[in-house]
């Protein structure tokens, strides 16, 4: 197997340490989360960070990179708690990547993009358009890495809104049947695909597929 030590890794260029290290621990969520200013305009950008913290209650987080430079999401969500998490389709790869990209705090992404905004009744923050899965949350902290100065930001899930032929009797959630991609790095962008899924874990007890019971 290739090997690159800790003194090599320091000493590669900015981009090659990059795509190394954001590569070699998985695949990682890919969503959009959309913010809107108190000037009332609306900010998308794509994460790959987004993770499931608690189900009671139902909190997720995301890290935001350091504050040194202008963060347009950041600085919404603490004028504004709440903000929309939207989960990324084969379809929208090349405009959720483009999103990315740093515009001014008073343009848009989504009139730079063929991404639409979505409005639902008494939410005054809009969604992605046909994301199948959509997360309102509200901050409610931060942590402050000082590791590497960036932020964790904890948000509850407020309210979620999801494509019902993803949804199994357990409610649970199968994404590949609406295309949901995934994050390899800062830039790859990969289509799962379920395999198999299986009972909760028990000492001595044979793993169990719960597919073959239809859940």
């Amino acid at each position: 197997m290739k090997n690159f030590s800790r003194a090599q890794i320091n000493e590669m260029d900015k981009i090659r340490r990059l795509n190394l290290i954001n590569s070699c621990t998985g695949y990682k969520s890919a969503n959009l989360i959309v913010t809107k200013s108190l000037s009332g305009i609306s900010n998308v950008s794509v994460f790959s960070s987004v993770t499931h913290i608690g189900s009671n209650p139902p909190m997720i987080s995301f890290i935001t990179r350091p504050l040194s430079v202008k963060r347009d999401t950041y600085n919404n969500i603490k004028e504004n708690p709440y903000f929309t998490i939207n989960h990324i389709t084969e379809n929208i790869i090349e405009d959720a990547h483009h999103s990315s990209a740093s515009y001014d705090s008073d343009i848009s992404e989504f009139n730079k993009t063929n991404l639409e905004e979505e409005y639902k009744l008494g939410i005054d923050i809009p969604f992605v358009q046909n994301s199948p899965v959509q997360l309102l949350c509200k901050y409610i902290n931060e942590y402050h890495i000082v590791e590497n100065d960036t932020v964790m930001i904890i948000a509850e899930i407020e309210n979620l809104f999801f494509d019902e032929k993803l949804l199994h009797k357990d409610n649970w959630l199968q994404l590949d049947r609406a295309k949901v991609i995934t994050i390899n790095g800062l830039d790859g962008y990969a289509l799962p695909l379920l395999i198999d899924r299986f009972a909760y874990a028990k000492p001595n007890v044979a793993t169990k597929s719960l597919l073959e019971y239809g859940t």
